[in-house]
């Protein structure tokens, strides 16, 4: 039985993962990881969909916000606005969390004796998230195919796709991206003022349709 082990952070483009992986593999899992981040919301995005859809699912406390806090998205710091140069995205960058999570979720993948380990890095990530990049992926690859007896193929499918085509993979499978939380203040609404927001705000408008969640 094929099976994978998905990295699902209850955002768009690991959400679009999840039901891709859906398409393809017979047993599929979802690990999503609470590092401290500033709110909850996509954690609960995750755990809906994951309970909707019977999909056995990890969710698990790193408690490293002291670790991890040199990042906006953790700690006390504000989060920047607008769309961002590149000075202004490496605020957004949390240091290393993509190397902590791949190896906790490899943990599980192994235990479960998962084929596969899935993560939804993608083209728009490379220039500002070192572990976002292709030969991050590549290397990281390597070694998780040898740290243990059962081997893991380690991929990023999203690698070479913008945000922008990652929307139009999940409007070819009619997604319902109201289950996909983007925005990185976690308010009641999206905020429409953070570069997640606006970069999915574009996304959507390239493929001509409606964001759901911007109809709350």
């Amino acid at each position: 039985m094929s099976s994978v082990l998905v990295v699902y952070s209850g955002g768009l483009d690991s959400y679009t993962l999840l039901n891709k992986a859906l398409d393809k593999f017979e047993r599929v899992e979802a690990i999503t990881f609470d590092y401290g981040q500033k709110h909850s919301k996509e954690i609960t995005f995750a755990s809906n969909v994951c309970s909707e859809k019977a999909i056995a699912h990890e969710v698990v406390n790193l408690d490293l916000e002291k670790i991890l806090s040199g990042s906006a998205l953790v700690g006390t710091s504000e989060i920047p606005e607008g769309n961002y140069d590149k000075e202004k995205m490496k605020q957004t960058v949390v240091p290393n969390r993509n190397m902590i999570m791949i190896s906790v979720a490899a943990s599980l993948a192994i235990k479960n004796k998962c084929e596969y380990l899935w993560y939804a890095a993608h083209a728009g990530d490379h220039e500002i998230y070192p572990d976002c990049r292709p030969e991050f992926i590549q290397k990281l690859g390597d070694v998780l195919s040898i740290c243990d007896y059962h081997e893991i193929k380690f991929e990023a499918p999203f690698m070479n796709l913008s945000k922008q085509q990652i929307v139009a993979e999940g409007v070819k499978m009619n997604l319902d991206y109201a289950n996909a939380w983007t925005c990185y203040v976690g308010g009641e609404k999206p905020c429409m003022k953070c570069s997640a927001c606006l970069e999915r705000k574009s996304a959507f408008a390239a493929n001509n349709i409606k964001d759901p969640l911007n109809e709350l």
